[in-house]
């Protein structure tokens, strides 16, 4: 008899590295065991060491595809990723009116390389069109910094103080990511409109492969979200997962800049 997985929409960019994007999300929603169906925004011409160039896909192929997928698939769960240009925020947006499932937002704006990959001009579309979509909202601590127009949290209480005014914005929850910050700990800080719902802590793991850490983690929340699993539990099955594939990233040789996470460290 055929099986019938559960499946996750990623909405995002390309990484032709194959690191981040389109092709870690898909990566990580299979390893976290959902079937992964995808629509392309942009196409990034990228490696471990740079994003060399940036080809947006048309808003109305972004929203031909959407539709299409929607029109036959029975997604159960959408990761929003890279959405360089407002024209294809709208399409986005527009696109998930009617979709009832779990939205996870990853507000990506600058690559591991540095290299920006949201026009300054559509911070303010994302923050209006799409923000409002979100089931959860997974801003590290300069994307949280960049929306509220603030200097960047340095303490888990910041974190949280911080992810309660984004709450305002539109998201049902915020984790609040504290790879960016100081210390020998990484602390992750999830809150919605009740107050702080976790504090996830783990070793901070000093490795240079750590390219798509962002991607993978919030595709892994999706893929649990796809598979029944509520809120907070998802989270912590993600977080575990993510720490597992960054311990495991050194046993890849992929590139000589910023390489990736190991996705299947489960598998292989």
């Amino acid at each position: 008899m055929a099986h019938r997985p559960p499946i996750a929409l990623t909405i995002a960019g390309s990484d032709s590295g194959g690191g981040a994007g389109i092709q870690a999300d898909i990566k990580a929603m299979s390893a976290n065991g959902v079937y992964a169906a995808s629509v392309l925004t942009a196409i990034t011409a990228q490696n471990t060491m740079a994003v060399t160039a940036v080809h947006e896909v048309p808003a109305d192929m972004v929203a031909a595809q959407i539709a299409a997928v929607l029109d036959d698939l029975d997604v159960a769960a959408v990761k929003l990723g890279m959405l360089s240009g407002a024209a294809v925020i709208a399409a986005v947006a527009e696109g998930l009116a009617g979709f009832a499932g779990p939205v996870v937002v990853d507000p990506v704006m600058i690559a591991k390389s540095g290299d920006a990959l949201l026009h300054d001009t559509a911070v303010d579309a994302l923050a209006r069109r799409i923000l409002p979509l979100a089931t959860l909202l997974t801003p590290n601590l300069p994307e949280a910094a960049r929306l509220l127009g603030a200097a960047e949290a340095k303490t888990p209480d910041e974190m949280a103080a911080q992810g309660m005014r984004l709450l305002a914005m539109g998201p049902r929850a915020v984790l609040m990511k504290g790879g960016h910050g100081a210390g020998e700990t990484c602390t992750d800080v999830l809150v919605d409109a009740s107050g702080t719902i976790a504090t996830l802590s783990a070793p901070r793991l000093h490795t240079r492969n750590t390219h798509g850490t962002g991607c993978t983690y919030s595709a892994a929340i999706a893929a649990q979200l796809a598979r029944g699993v509520d809120l907070p539990a998802a989270v912590a099955a993600a977080h575990g997962y993510l720490q597992g594939a960054i311990a495991a990233a050194d046993t890849l040789d992929i590139g000589a800049g910023h390489g990736p996470v190991h996705h299947f460290h489960g598998q292989w």
